[in-house]
């Protein structure tokens, strides 16, 4: 099967500096990317799946021709994304969650439109294009309306519907459902299924490891820059269907505390979410084989200074491949 999208060994560090705007401490680099390789097959929903700040967007960037690596080479629909710029811009659509990049004194329809001309898209074609879009986003009934009376969802979905404007074969989608309602998360879910029947491939970031099961053919997991592991959904989760997993919440938590759960019998991996920093209020993902890890790790947080409130056990899914190769939990507390 073609490639549309090549990844290899793809670095980038940005130089900054710690502190604030007003004052700035020492040089800092932060390595983004970290020889990074991928490959994304013709007519395929391809996922990069991560926690915030693991690379996802800069990895888009670079793909979408917005950022030049530092070293390493990349293709787009066969084109190389330093030496063919234009090509690759020719050849995809860009959803970028950082940059909604729209008019707020323009309507949605003429947003559109006006991107559809920057296209070079000839009118009619283009106001026939835009109707079809603005239906498929379920936008039709406030196409006219201002982009700044439009909630988080309707400009998610307009920046969308202008990704699909010169219907093209190549989609670059940064969480594409972050900070949506359910159903406009639906909607939008529906939309990337409907894309991948007509044949187009579909590069998305996310760190929601339920959309990633649910619309991926294949994910790539990247941490701290890193690709961490590459497979189907079920292959990535076999790594782990043989362990067990339990989930933890309890009051007073300190990271000591992880690291001794860490080191017990049996612990395949853990790693926690903090609810609350002040109370100490966390949720502690482990992953352990055996009965008699699950009774050393309850012993260990119960007589520690924590209170334990509640422990779930839970079927291993996404996150658990991240949490035993990374020690970090992937999704951000909702």
């Amino acid at each position: 099967m073609a490639s549309s999208v090549l990844v290899e060994n793809v670095s980038k560090v940005f130089h900054t500096r710690e502190g604030g705007l007003l004052f700035r401490g020492k040089k800092r680099v932060v390595e983004a990317l970290k020889n990074v390789s991928f490959e994304v097959r013709e007519g395929e929903v391809f996922g990069l799946l991560g926690p915030n700040g693991a690379g996802k967007t800069t990895t888009i960037k670079i793909l979408s021709t917005l950022l030049l690596p530092d070293s390493g080479d990349a293709w787009v629909n066969g084109y190389h994304v330093v030496k063919e710029a234009n090509k690759v811009r020719e050849s995809i659509g860009v959803s970028l969650y950082s940059d909604r990049g729209f008019y707020w004194k323009l309507s949605g329809r003429e947003n559109l439109m006006y991107f559809a001309r920057l296209y070079h898209l000839e009118r009619s074609y283009a106001k026939s294009r835009i109707d079809y879009l603005l239906k498929l986003l379920d936008l039709e009934s406030d196409a006219d309306r201002l982009v700044e009376e439009y909630s988080t969802g309707m400009k998610s979905k307009l920046n969308i519907a202008r990704a699909l404007l010169q219907d093209p074969p190549v989609l670059f989608l940064d969480e594409p459902t972050i900070g949506l309602d359910p159903t406009a998360a639906r909607k939008v879910r529906e939309v990337i299924m409907e894309l991948r029947g007509e044949g187009k491939t579909v590069l998305l970031t996310t760190h929601n490891m339920y959309e990633a099961e649910l619309l991926c053919d294949r994910v790539a997991i990247i941490s701290k820059g890193r690709v961490i592991a590459i497979g189907t959904p079920g292959e990535l989760k076999s790594k782990v269907s043989e362990h067990k997993v339990i989930e933890v919440e309890l009051a007073g938590f300190d990271e000591g505390l992880l690291e001794m759960v860490k080191q017990g019998r049996g612990v395949i991996g853990a790693a926690a979410r903090i609810r609350d920093p002040v109370s100490g209020l966390a949720e502690l993902r482990i992953v352990y084989d055996g009965d008699f890890a699950l009774k050393d790790v309850l012993g260990m947080l119960l007589s520690s200074r924590g209170r334990l409130i509640s422990v779930k056990s839970l079927e291993p899914t996404l996150e658990d491949v991240f949490v035993t190769m990374t020690g970090e939990r992937l999704e951000a507390p909702s």
